[in-house]
């Protein structure tokens, strides 16, 4: 019951749980957006913020950006069937560098997953796992899991799902383990880098990839070949291993591209009249390698990266490139932890995100 004295936000709060705990607003129903409370109520619309700002800090209700606030439920009875709303996400990360969090990869990611966050009223953090695996105990933690094959422990990741631990991983993914991920298409991306260059005319495309062999590829450098492959036969193009070079480095750079450039063009026979850089950093380096041989770009060989980092929208000539929708990636990965976890065991929810390609000034049609 609500004081005679009560601030309006709070007479609009206590109305609004009754309505929830009635049904009248069952869960998952839309609530009226912030104005057309102030007109129910005969508020202001600050008032009817507030009053939906503290609803989601209470776990009644959640928001989705573009949609509007939903009814998530009383806290009370989420706490008797043990299931206290999400009150922390931590971004969870093995081995990995400031560096490489700074890479527009994860920041884009990151951003996008703290204005979810601050918008459902939610504390977001980073947190460095160490060789011993704990994870930040906090009631209504939930944990958003970067977990590469290579050196991360999958053992630790199946004891916190029988902990019952709320997770999502993002870039890798384990399905048989039941785990919700979110990743990027990568074959999806390496077949529009693709396809872009051969709907201009290109029919000799080269592809610069990182590894220790074509056979001995990440998940991600094997999709975005998938994808190059994928474009090729669609327009009845052979596959040329020669027109592959693979290159083998500790992280990716700039030398890598160069290197792989001018491998691909001293292989002798007819040289590629485009080529797909499988990221902006080797591609830079490319850019270089063609500068140094003579070779003009777009004029003499089309040139496209992969990642849309900064730096590419100011390279000369602009860097054609793709970028991984890394903020969509992150904005699921948060609504997953939020209402989309699985209610049964052995059930998967999974998302990929399509990245999409950014035309500039490296691409252009063959000579």
């Amino acid at each position: 019951m609500t004081d005679k004295g009560a601030p309006m936000y709070q007479v609009m709060i206590d109305d609004l749980k009754a309505k929830i705990r009635s049904g009248k607003y069952p869960q998952g129903w839309p609530l009226p957006n912030q104005q057309e409370l102030a007109k129910q109520y005969n508020a202001s619309e600050i008032t009817s913020r507030r009053a939906l700002t503290e609803l989601v800090n209470e776990g009644y209700v959640y928001r989705v950006r573009g949609k509007g606030t939903f009814v998530r439920g009383p806290e009370a009875e989420e706490e008797k069937m043990g299931s206290l709303p999400v009150r922390h996400i931590f971004f969870v990360y093995h081995n990995l560098s400031v560096d490489s969090l700074n890479h527009r990869y994860w920041s884009d990611m990151l951003e996008a997953m703290r204005e979810v966050c601050e918008e459902n009223g939610i504390d977001f953090y980073l947190w460095a796992v160490d060789e011993r695996y704990r994870l930040p105990e906090k009631p209504g933690a939930a944990y958003v899991l970067v977990t590469p094959p290579h050196n991360f422990d999958q053992k630790s990741i199946e004891a916190w799902r029988d902990e019952g631990k709320r997770l999502v991983t993002v870039q890798f993914y384990y399905p048989h383990l039941s785990v919700p991920y979110v990743v990027a298409d990568n074959l999806t991306g390496g077949y529009l880098a693709t396809q872009h260059l051969l709907s201009l005319g290109h029919r000799r495309t080269g592809i610069i990839l990182t590894g220790k062999s074509v056979v001995d590829l990440n998940q991600e450098f094997s999709l975005r070949l998938q994808g190059y492959r994928l474009a090729l036969q669609q327009l009845q193009i052979p596959f040329e291993p020669e027109l592959v070079c693979v290159m083998d480095g500790p992280f990716e750079n700039a030398e890598m591209g160069y290197q792989g450039f001018k491998k691909l063009f001293g292989r002798g026979g007819e040289p590629p009249t485009a080529v797909f850089v499988t990221s902006d950093l080797k591609a830079l380096g490319a850019l270089k390698a063609a500068q140094d041989m003579g070779l003009e770009v777009p004029r003499d060989v089309s040139i496209i990266g992969y990642d849309d980092l900064r730096i590419s929208a100011y390279t000369y000539p602009h860097l054609t490139t793709i970028n991984q929708n890394t903020a969509q990636i992150g904005r699921r990965a948060i609504e997953i932890l939020l209402r989309e976890l699985p209610r049964n065991p052995g059930e998967l929810v999974k998302d990929e995100i399509i990245p999409r390609l950014v035309v500039r000034g490296t691409t252009g049609a063959p000579r």
